[in-house]
């Protein structure tokens, strides 16, 4: 008979293949073909599933999180496809980057990272979670979210694995993500007009 423990095992170990193959499934299409990856080609794909375009754009937006893509394509593509609505690609950019973020942060206790890193670098935990929860832990977060070339999917696992307050870890990523998708809607709804 199998233990609680042990299914929880199998499961952690399930959800971590599922996880692997999400994510060399699309570095392998990326790889093989990286012009489909350009907000263009984002928009392009929306556009030819118009019937729900807005429900695909907030599934898209939400799930690639999972494949550690980073948003801002995406947020490109919505101002491409509908460069008179800046106001619902934002919030629907926002929903869906909040949904992907939640996501990731509890997906890193699922797969363990938060009992791995705890048996090897306790310290670093501690030491990061202390770091976090000062008031410029949460600015640290909000700034991670908003620069552009760093991926703000890893400040969600680090958060994840630290169990920073969630509501902390939202509002800053979505006051660091909000400032940065706001750039993008509205200076590219301004370049497209």
């Amino acid at each position: 008979m199998a233990t609680i423990s042990g299914i929880s095992k199998v499961i952690r170990v399930a959800l971590i293949l599922v996880w692997a193959a999400v994510i060399v499934a699309a570095l392998t299409a990326y790889l093989l073909d990286p012009a489909a990856f350009t907000a263009a080609k984002i928009a392009e794909f929306l556009k030819a599933n118009a019937g729900n375009i807005w429900i695909a754009y907030l599934l898209v937006s939400a799930l690639r999180g999972l494949t550690l893509l980073p948003s801002t394509p995406l947020v490109i593509a919505g101002t491409i496809l509908f460069p008179s609505e800046p106001l619902a690609v934002f919030l629907v950019s926002l929903i869906g980057i909040a949904l992907s973020s939640t996501m990731i942060y509890f997906f890193s206790e699922a797969l363990g990272f938060d009992d791995f890193f705890e048996r090897r670098k306790p310290e670093l935990v501690y030491s990061l979670h202390r770091k976090l929860e000062t008031p410029w832990g949460l600015a640290f977060v909000a700034a991670w979210a908003f620069f552009p070339l760093a991926p703000t999917d890893a400040v969600c696992y680090v958060a994840g694995i630290v169990r920073l307050e969630y509501w902390k870890f939202i509002l800053a990523i979505l006051l660091g993500e909000a400032v940065l998708c706001g750039i993008y809607i509205w200076a590219g709804s301004a370049m497209l007009s």
